[in-house]
């Protein structure tokens, strides 16, 4: 959960130079605790996925990318008229008593 725990981090970093820039009516730091806090918010989702087996996830689907296409399978279709034998029935089956 390193990941998470990084944008968290960040997030009440921004919250407390917000909570600064209001008791202490500094003005020019509003946009920098707003933004700290909204690069946080932005980043906690990406960070619950890089931390969940997100990374795996990634490389598998790189992977699958980077093989490429499989070659499609040549199949013969049938004529239009030819069509399959209907499957051998067995006798009448027997109830069971």
């Amino acid at each position: 959960m390193r990941y998470t725990k990084a944008a968290l981090l960040l997030f009440g970093l921004g919250l407390v130079l917000g909570l600064v820039v209001v008791v202490g009516e500094f003005s020019q730091l509003e946009w920098v605790a707003s933004t700290l806090m909204a690069l946080a918010l932005v980043l906690l989702p990406l960070a619950l996925f890089a931390d969940g087996h997100g990374m795996a996830l990634l490389g598998w689907i790189a992977a699958r990318l980077a093989r490429g296409k499989r070659p499609k399978s040549h199949r013969r279709s049938r004529a239009a008229g030819a069509r399959r034998k209907p499957p051998a029935r067995n006798g009448a089956r027997r109830r069971r008593t």
